[in-house]
């Protein structure tokens, strides 16, 4: 059996030969076939919820993670990353440990879930950079409760975000990446020197850069230039036209280089419904506009994203190319992932390969499948 489609990086019509729900060859043809586009599936490394499914929810459990996985595999996505924002220690454990369960009982819950990503709680507590995070829960990096945390999690906790402007985030860094948890500057309001601490320890990540700042910043130095500039650390980018303005994200992107940047949803659970009001875990009482900016509800600040990720996808392919935007969206967080995840190869499972159509007129990927077509 095979899967056909077109190449979006070299043009070429590409035959993946599957058994046993694994590719066995990849072979390339020349031709002008009208197929759709084949790809990877897109790799979201900041999911916190999608399709009504809330991973910050006070109701979190095993059904939640399943039906996550099944609304984003429905957009594209095979694999992410849970996303779990700034709460209290025993609701963060609570969370990581039904994650990981989930794993345990669900083959195909593993098998698109590499590790979690904890997006707190030792952020800036200074309005901005917090983003819509509870202050109330904000506090400095503690090694003890990253250990009690881990432990519940089974040992599945592989990304932190943090800001280095607390008193002993270089130790903190340097002891998470000694276990082999990955740390992202994020959410922040450190000085340049305290940045490049962070990355001297072992920092490597920027959390959708552009974003979770203040409204107003020194020309220089700021902290955007200061990740902008160490070529040590990969950036995410929301690209959904609300997080950034293209403008700002084209420069951004090419600045840290192609191959250093990666796109994220960093979608709540609102994504996919309709406009109108709602209360979520994330950012509270939010308004979904016409237009899918999603606000905490009489203010102008954003409460995460309601766009998936294949949006990102169109969204970024207007302003590069669609290769660019697909490298971005797969074989660069991929790289972070580890293994195969982000390529077309044998032994990669053909459920982690997704087909679409796409047109640079309409500007958007549609009639995504996923897995293999008989």
């Amino acid at each position: 059996m095979a899967l056909i489609g077109r190449d979006p990086w070299s043009g070429q019509i590409l035959r993946l030969e599957y058994a046993d729900g694994r590719v066995t060859a990849v072979h390339r043809e020349s031709g002008d076939a009208d197929l759709p586009w084949i790809s990877p599936g897109l790799v979201d490394l900041q999911v916190n919820g999608y399709g009504g499914f809330d991973l910050n929810g006070d109701d979190l459990d095993i059904a939640t993670v399943v039906g996550l996985r099944e609304a984003l595999r429905a957009v594209g996505v095979t694999t992410f990353v849970p996303t779990l924002v700034t709460a209290s220690a025993d609701r963060i454990s609570h969370a990581v440990a039904v994650v990981a369960e989930a794993r345990r009982r669900h083959p195909e819950v593993a098998q698109a879930i590499p590790f979690v990503h904890l997006e707190g709680p030792h952020i800036s507590d200074q309005d901005g950079p917090r983003g819509c995070h509870d202050a109330t829960f904000v506090r400095p990096p503690d090694l003890a409760e990253f250990e009690q945390c881990q432990q519940a999690a089974d040992g599945l906790i592989g990304l932190i975000t943090l800001s280095p402007h607390w008193p002993g985030s270089a130790e903190f860094i340097a002891a998470v990446r000694s276990t082999g948890t990955r740390v992202a500057v994020g959410h922040t309001h450190a000085d340049t020197a305290q940045i490049r601490a962070a990355v001297d320890a072992g920092a490597t990540l920027s959390t959708h850069l552009g974003n979770g700042a203040h409204a107003q910043l020194p020309r220089h130095p700021n902290y955007l230039w200061a990740q902008l500039a160490d070529d040590r650390l990969s950036a995410g980018f929301i690209a959904d036209g609300h997080h950034l303005p293209v403008e700002a994200f084209v420069a951004m992107v090419r600045a840290k280089g192609l191959d250093r940047a990666f796109l994220v949803s960093d979608s709540v659970a609102i994504g996919g419904r309709p406009p109108g009001e709602y209360s979520t875990a994330v950012g509270g009482d939010v308004e979904l506009t016409d237009d899918g900016r999603l606000l905490v509800r009489g203010t102008p600040y954003l409460a995460g994203a309601a766009a998936p990720l294949a949006d990102g996808v169109a969204w970024a392919a207007a302003a590069f190319s669609l290769p660019e935007a697909l490298t971005m969206a797969t074989a660069n967080p991929g790289r972070i992932v580890g293994g195969t995840v982000g390529q077309l190869c044998p032994g990669v499972p053909v459920s982690s390969v997704i087909t679409f159509h796409w047109s640079h007129i309409d500007g958007n990927l549609s009639e995504i499948t996923v897995g293999a077509l008989a």
